[in-house]
Formats: structure tokens, sequence, C-alpha cells
């Protein structure tokens, strides 16, 4: 009996001398396990909070990107202009095309990473397509298309603009609008202004841009 209950201690004994590292183990986990899980969940959170930084709305960011490369388009033009335009006076509203929507378009890139909106940095391939008909284009022929392109881009520029300054979301895309909107307006007049200078009607020459000029014979009788 005595022999039984010293087999049955020394088992008992046995078991918990083997249960013990166990549960220092569980309790006390190795590095690169367990203990890794919790680092490896904030990264998840912190990458997935980067994923979506954009403060604007949607129709902000749809305005402003619009805006981008209605801009990127002007600028284009206005440097085929500088280079292709046959009057002196379409030149110089190709230039400062250049200038003002160039300016413009710094000013919106510096307020779409304030907002966390990515903007387009190159022409899609609609306008790159415009761009490359017009760079076929020079003389009258140039002036007369370009100038009616000007007139049609500003009527609808001017619309989006006022509808973003009244309608926008975040303040500051609207004033940017808003800011921007004279600019517009400006560009419009010289648009109006140079068309009529060029004799344009329609976006085509007048009778007078293309009839010869009449010519004294001799007698000194005009002919026509």
């Amino acid at each position: 009996m005595r022999k039984l209950r010293g087999n049955h201690l020394t088992k008992l004994a046995m078991a918990l001398s083997l249960a013990l590292p166990l549960a220092a183990v569980a309790q006390n986990p190795t590095p690169g396990t367990n203990a890794q899980r919790p680092a490896q969940s904030a990264t998840d959170q912190s990458n997935a909070g980067a994923a979506d930084t954009t403060k604007a709305s949607r129709s902000d960011t749809k305005f402003m990107k619009e805006a981008a490369m209605g801009g990127m388009v002007e600028v284009e033009l206005g440097r085929v202009a500088v280079q292709n335009a046959g009057s002196d006076q379409v030149k110089q509203f190709g230039q400062r095309m250049i200038d003002d929507h160039g300016k413009g378009n710094d000013e919106l890139k510096a307020l779409a990473q304030a907002e966390g909106v990515t903007l387009p940095t190159e022409l899609d391939s609609k306008h790159a397509k415009e761009v490359q008909r017009m760079q076929k284009l020079s003389g009258a022929d140039f002036d007369r298309e370009y100038m009616k392109m000007m007139l049609e881009d500003h009527h609808k520029d001017i619309k989006a603009f006022e509808h973003e300054a009244q309608k926008g979301d975040d303040p500051e895309v609207k004033a940017f609008a808003s800011k921007t909107l004279p600019t517009l307006r400006s560009h419009l007049s010289m648009v109006e202004q140079t068309r009529s200078a060029l004799g344009a009607s329609g976006g085509r020459h007048s009778d007078s841009a293309t009839r010869p000029e009449p010519s004294t014979d001799t007698s000194g009788q005009t002919q026509r």
C-alpha cells in the first residue's frame, strides 16, 4: 500500500514539474509571436487612416481637378498662340493666358495639397488632341479657331467657377473660385474685343476680312 502511494506521489510530482514551465511560457510569450501583433495592428490602423486624407467633398474635388485640367489646356494653347497666331493681338492674348493661368495653376496646386486632393499633372487624351490640332493651324486660320475656342471655354469656365463660389462646400475652395472669377471675366472681355477686331462672327471671318481690296485703274475709277 505504501509502495502504491509512493508511486502515485512520484507521478504527481513529475506532472507538476512539467506543468509549471508550460504555465510560465503561456504567461510570457516569446518575442516575435504575439508580442508583435499590437505593433502590426497599430501600423495597419495608421495605413488605413492614410488611405483617405482628402478633406474636400466629392463635388469640390471634381471642381479642382477640372479646373486644373482647364488651366493646363489654356497654358498649352497660349504657347501655341504665341508661336502660330497671325495677329499680334491674338499673340498678346495667348501670352496673357500663359501668365494668368500659370499663376492660377500654382495657386490651385497649393490649395489641393492642403485639401489632400491629387490634381492631374498632364493633359488627358481629349485635350492633348485639341492642342495637337491647333498646332497644325497658323495665321488667320489659327486666329479664327483659337478665339472661337477661347470664347466657348471661358463661358463654361465662368459658369463652373460661379457655381463653386456660390454652392461649394469647402470655404477655401469657394474662396479660390471667387478670387479667380474676375480674371476669367477679364479674359472673356478680351476674347470678345479680339474677335471684334478680327472681324469674326460665329467663328468665321466677316466678308470684309476675306474680300480682296478694291484697286484703282489708270482712269481713276475704282474696280471691284
